[in-house]
Protein backbone atom coordinates (compact mmCIF):
# COMPACT_ATOMS: atom_id res chain seq x y z
CA UNK A 1 0.00 0.00 0.00
CA UNK A 2 1.35 3.40 -0.68
CA UNK A 3 2.05 5.01 1.92
CA UNK A 4 -0.28 8.14 2.76
CA UNK A 5 0.66 11.75 3.26
CA UNK A 6 -0.58 13.94 5.76
CA UNK A 7 -0.25 18.26 6.05
CA UNK A 8 -0.45 19.42 9.47
CA UNK A 9 -1.61 22.99 9.95
CA UNK A 10 -0.93 24.20 13.65
CA UNK A 11 0.71 26.86 15.35
CA UNK A 12 1.42 25.34 18.57
CA UNK A 13 5.30 24.28 18.34
CA UNK A 14 4.69 21.00 20.77
CA UNK A 15 0.94 19.81 19.57
CA UNK A 16 2.43 20.19 15.82
CA UNK A 17 5.58 18.40 16.57
CA UNK A 18 3.81 15.57 18.48
CA UNK A 19 1.27 14.76 16.32
CA UNK A 20 4.02 14.74 13.35
CA UNK A 21 5.53 12.34 15.47
CA UNK A 22 2.96 10.28 15.65
CA UNK A 23 2.12 10.17 12.28
CA UNK A 24 5.63 9.09 11.50
CA UNK A 25 5.12 6.37 13.88
CA UNK A 26 2.04 5.14 12.59
CA UNK A 27 3.69 5.32 8.71
CA UNK A 28 2.37 7.86 7.40
CA UNK A 29 4.60 10.89 5.66
CA UNK A 30 3.56 14.32 7.35
CA UNK A 31 3.84 17.85 5.99
CA UNK A 32 4.21 20.91 8.45
CA UNK A 33 3.00 24.40 8.95
CA UNK A 34 3.42 26.48 11.88
CA UNK A 35 1.16 29.39 10.24
CA UNK A 36 -2.10 30.25 8.38
CA UNK A 37 0.31 31.35 5.06
CA UNK A 38 2.45 28.27 4.49
CA UNK A 39 -0.29 26.24 5.51
CA UNK A 40 -2.55 27.48 2.66
CA UNK A 41 0.80 27.15 0.61
CA UNK A 42 0.76 23.85 1.36
CA UNK A 43 -2.98 22.96 1.45
CA UNK A 44 -3.47 24.83 -2.33
CA UNK A 45 -0.10 23.07 -3.83
CA UNK A 46 1.06 19.98 -1.93
CA UNK A 47 0.66 16.48 -2.87
CA UNK A 48 -1.13 14.88 0.18
CA UNK A 49 -3.90 12.88 1.31
CA UNK A 50 -5.65 14.44 4.16
CA UNK A 51 -4.88 17.74 5.67
CA UNK A 52 -5.28 18.09 9.78
CA UNK A 53 -6.04 21.86 9.93
CA UNK A 54 -6.35 24.07 13.62
CA UNK A 55 -8.60 26.72 13.15
CA UNK A 56 -6.76 29.18 15.33
CA UNK A 57 -3.63 30.47 13.62
CA UNK A 58 -1.34 33.53 12.60
CA UNK A 59 -2.31 34.87 9.25
CA UNK A 60 -5.07 33.41 7.63
CA UNK A 61 -7.56 31.05 10.11
CA UNK A 62 -8.24 27.32 9.66
CA UNK A 63 -11.98 28.47 8.48
CA UNK A 64 -10.27 30.61 5.49
CA UNK A 65 -7.92 27.50 4.73
CA UNK A 66 -10.56 25.30 4.10
CA UNK A 67 -12.49 27.50 1.92
CA UNK A 68 -9.73 27.69 -0.47
CA UNK A 69 -9.40 23.79 -0.11
CA UNK A 70 -12.60 23.42 -0.92
CA UNK A 71 -12.85 25.46 -3.68
CA UNK A 72 -9.46 23.99 -4.94
CA UNK A 73 -9.06 21.02 -4.13
CA UNK A 74 -13.06 19.39 -3.50
CA UNK A 75 -12.02 16.15 -2.99
CA UNK A 76 -9.42 16.51 -0.23
CA UNK A 77 -10.54 15.23 3.05
CA UNK A 78 -9.50 17.92 5.76
CA UNK A 79 -10.30 17.13 9.70
CA UNK A 80 -10.17 20.29 12.22
CA UNK A 81 -8.74 20.57 15.69
CA UNK A 82 -10.91 22.28 17.82
CA UNK A 83 -10.26 23.42 21.32
CA UNK A 84 -12.62 22.46 23.54
CA UNK A 85 -15.75 24.51 23.85
CA UNK A 86 -15.16 25.97 20.54
CA UNK A 87 -18.90 24.52 19.56
CA UNK A 88 -20.08 27.31 16.32
CA UNK A 89 -16.30 26.79 14.73
CA UNK A 90 -16.68 22.98 15.25
CA UNK A 91 -20.20 23.07 13.25
CA UNK A 92 -19.02 26.23 10.88
CA UNK A 93 -16.57 24.14 9.61
CA UNK A 94 -18.40 21.21 8.69
CA UNK A 95 -20.75 23.17 7.10
CA UNK A 96 -17.86 24.51 4.94
CA UNK A 97 -16.97 20.89 4.02
CA UNK A 98 -14.33 19.63 7.00
CA UNK A 99 -14.94 15.47 7.03
CA UNK A 100 -14.42 15.47 10.78
CA UNK A 101 -12.88 17.06 13.72
CA UNK A 102 -11.00 16.21 16.72
CA UNK A 103 -11.29 18.38 20.52
CA UNK A 104 -8.01 19.09 21.83
CA UNK A 105 -6.61 17.72 24.34
CA UNK A 106 -7.10 14.34 22.71
CA UNK A 107 -5.24 11.38 22.74
CA UNK A 108 -3.06 9.92 19.96
CA UNK A 109 -5.03 6.89 19.69
CA UNK A 110 -8.09 8.92 18.99
CA UNK A 111 -6.09 10.97 16.31
CA UNK A 112 -4.63 8.26 14.33
CA UNK A 113 -8.56 6.52 14.66
CA UNK A 114 -10.14 9.66 13.17
CA UNK A 115 -7.77 9.70 10.21
CA UNK A 116 -7.56 5.86 9.36
CA UNK A 117 -11.54 6.25 9.46
CA UNK A 118 -11.41 9.54 6.76
CA UNK A 119 -9.04 7.97 4.67
CA UNK A 120 -11.32 4.73 4.69
CA UNK A 121 -14.16 6.34 3.76
CA UNK A 122 -12.39 7.73 1.05
CA UNK A 123 -9.90 5.42 -0.30
CA UNK A 124 -9.56 7.04 -3.73
CA UNK A 125 -9.61 10.36 -4.57
CA UNK A 126 -10.03 10.86 -7.93
CA UNK A 127 -9.67 13.57 -10.34
CA UNK A 128 -12.40 16.06 -10.86
CA UNK A 129 -14.45 14.36 -13.53
CA UNK A 130 -15.64 16.42 -16.62
CA UNK A 131 -17.58 13.94 -18.46
CA UNK A 132 -19.83 10.64 -17.16
CA UNK A 133 -20.67 7.97 -19.31
CA UNK A 134 -23.81 7.09 -19.36
CA UNK A 135 -26.38 4.20 -21.52
CA UNK A 136 -26.99 6.26 -24.40
CA UNK A 137 -24.80 9.26 -24.06
CA UNK A 138 -22.93 11.40 -21.88
CA UNK A 139 -23.09 14.08 -18.87
CA UNK A 140 -21.05 17.32 -19.54
CA UNK A 141 -20.75 18.50 -16.44
CA UNK A 142 -18.87 21.63 -17.22
CA UNK A 143 -21.51 22.66 -19.24
CA UNK A 144 -23.89 21.05 -17.24
CA UNK A 145 -25.55 18.52 -19.21
CA UNK A 146 -26.87 15.74 -20.78
CA UNK A 147 -26.14 15.07 -24.40
CA UNK A 148 -27.54 11.83 -26.11
CA UNK A 149 -27.05 9.88 -29.18
CA UNK A 150 -30.40 10.95 -30.68
CA UNK A 151 -29.61 14.45 -30.34
CA UNK A 152 -31.60 14.62 -27.35
CA UNK A 153 -30.51 17.12 -24.50
CA UNK A 154 -31.45 18.05 -20.67
CA UNK A 155 -30.02 20.36 -18.56
CA UNK A 156 -28.80 20.33 -15.23
CA UNK A 157 -29.00 22.33 -11.88
CA UNK A 158 -25.92 23.63 -10.42
CA UNK A 159 -26.57 21.20 -7.81
CA UNK A 160 -27.85 18.47 -9.75
CA UNK A 161 -24.57 18.32 -11.41
CA UNK A 162 -21.98 18.76 -8.31
CA UNK A 163 -24.00 15.23 -7.14
CA UNK A 164 -23.73 13.52 -10.08
CA UNK A 165 -20.11 14.42 -9.92
CA UNK A 166 -19.71 13.32 -6.47
CA UNK A 167 -21.35 9.78 -7.10
CA UNK A 168 -19.20 9.45 -10.52
CA UNK A 169 -15.92 10.43 -8.77
CA UNK A 170 -16.76 7.71 -5.97
CA UNK A 171 -18.66 4.87 -9.04
CA UNK A 172 -18.81 1.24 -7.46
CA UNK A 173 -19.15 2.56 -3.56
CA UNK A 174 -22.17 3.10 -1.84
CA UNK A 175 -22.53 6.62 -0.55
CA UNK A 176 -24.63 7.53 2.16
CA UNK A 177 -27.02 10.78 2.51
CA UNK A 178 -25.07 12.13 5.33
CA UNK A 179 -22.24 11.97 3.21
CA UNK A 180 -23.77 13.85 0.41
CA UNK A 181 -25.18 16.45 2.52
CA UNK A 182 -21.65 17.10 3.73
CA UNK A 183 -19.62 16.69 0.74
CA UNK A 184 -21.90 18.15 -1.65
CA UNK A 185 -24.77 20.34 0.34
CA UNK A 186 -21.92 21.56 2.88
CA UNK A 187 -24.24 20.87 5.42
CA UNK A 188 -23.68 19.48 9.21
CA UNK A 189 -26.04 16.35 8.58
CA UNK A 190 -26.53 15.40 12.49
CA UNK A 191 -29.96 16.03 13.49
CA UNK A 192 -31.24 16.98 10.11
CA UNK A 193 -33.74 15.50 8.73
CA UNK A 194 -34.70 15.85 5.11
CA UNK A 195 -35.23 14.19 1.47
CA UNK A 196 -33.71 16.69 -0.56
CA UNK A 197 -31.39 14.00 -1.35
CA UNK A 198 -33.89 11.71 -3.09
CA UNK A 199 -35.60 14.33 -4.58
CA UNK A 200 -32.48 15.13 -6.54
CA UNK A 201 -32.34 11.73 -7.29
CA UNK A 202 -35.26 11.31 -8.43
CA UNK A 203 -35.19 14.40 -10.81
CA UNK A 204 -31.18 13.44 -11.73
CA UNK A 205 -32.56 10.13 -12.92
CA UNK A 206 -35.08 11.56 -14.91
CA UNK A 207 -32.50 13.50 -16.75
CA UNK A 208 -30.43 10.72 -17.41
CA UNK A 209 -33.46 8.46 -18.49
CA UNK A 210 -32.40 6.14 -15.82
CA UNK A 211 -35.67 4.12 -15.16
CA UNK A 212 -36.38 4.23 -11.49
CA UNK A 213 -37.97 0.78 -11.16
CA UNK A 214 -35.22 -0.58 -12.30
CA UNK A 215 -32.27 2.16 -12.35
CA UNK A 216 -28.97 1.53 -13.97
CA UNK A 217 -26.84 3.67 -13.59
CA UNK A 218 -27.51 5.57 -9.94
CA UNK A 219 -28.42 2.81 -7.68
CA UNK A 220 -30.19 2.69 -4.39
CA UNK A 221 -28.11 1.02 -1.51
CA UNK A 222 -30.60 0.18 0.80
CA UNK A 223 -30.23 1.41 4.78
CA UNK A 224 -27.20 3.41 2.96
CA UNK A 225 -28.05 5.66 0.24
CA UNK A 226 -26.89 5.65 -3.48
CA UNK A 227 -24.13 4.14 -5.79
CA UNK A 228 -23.32 5.24 -9.09
CA UNK A 229 -22.82 1.84 -10.95
CA UNK A 230 -20.77 2.49 -14.64
CA UNK A 231 -16.83 4.00 -14.11
CA UNK A 232 -16.24 7.52 -15.62
CA UNK A 233 -14.72 7.58 -18.73
CA UNK A 234 -13.09 10.51 -18.63
CA UNK A 235 -12.34 13.27 -16.22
Amino acid sequence: MQQRTVLVIEDDDAIRTGIVDTLSYAGYTPLEAADGDDGLRLAREAECDLILLDLVLPGPDGLEILKAVRTERPTLPVIILTALGSEDDRVQGLRLGADDYVVKPFSVKELLARVEAVLRRSPERPADVTVVKIPGGEADLARREVRFDGGAREELSEREAALLEYLAANAGRAISRDEILTRVWRLDPRGLATRTIDMHVARLREKLHDDPSEPSVILTVRGTGYMFAERRASG
